[in-house]
């Protein structure tokens, strides 16, 4: 078996660790050992402060059930330029062949909603008449998109 994290780049990881635990149903990752936050554990491996930012530099988040990967945001200098190569689907909705178009569309609605609230933007609704299908394409707060099926 392959173990796995998976790292997003971005400016601001604990904006970006705390609106995915939100978003995904995962738990900000406790620092290691005997360190009480994240700046204390980076400090003593030689970061230097002003890479470290504000608060206590908590970027990496866990599935509390430990079934999905853990997930580093990276902060890096270069701002994101383009469209993603890979993304996120969160699958809300329910299997097509269980649950009734209308009824996945609701879910993904709210989903969608809530996810406004914490920060993303909706960037196209995907759904073509007489398809069974519905999802919404989001961005988080740096942009990076996701779809919401």
């Amino acid at each position: 078996m392959v173990f796995f994290q998976l790292v997003i780049d971005c400016a601001d990881p604990e904006r970006l660790a705390r609106f995915w635990a939100d978003g995904l149903g995962y738990e900000l990752e406790e620092p290691p050992g005997h360190f009480d936050t994240w700046r204390d554990y980076w400090q003593s491996v030689g970061v230097p402060e002003d890479e470290l930012g504000d608060g206590d530099c908590a970027d990496s988040i866990v599935d509390p059930e430990g079934g999905g990967p853990r997930i580093w945001f990276q902060q890096v200098p270069e701002g994101k330029v383009v469209k993603n190569r890979f993304h996120l689907d969160i699958k809300v909705g329910g299997k097509r062949e269980e649950v009734p178009l209308a009824t996945r569309r609701a879910r993904v609605d709210a989903e969608v909603e809530r996810l406004v609230h914490a920060g993303a933007s909706v960037v196209r609704v995907l759904a073509e008449p007489g398809m069974d299908h519905y999802a919404v394409a989001m961005a988080d707060p740096e942009g990076n998109e996701f779809d919401v099926v």
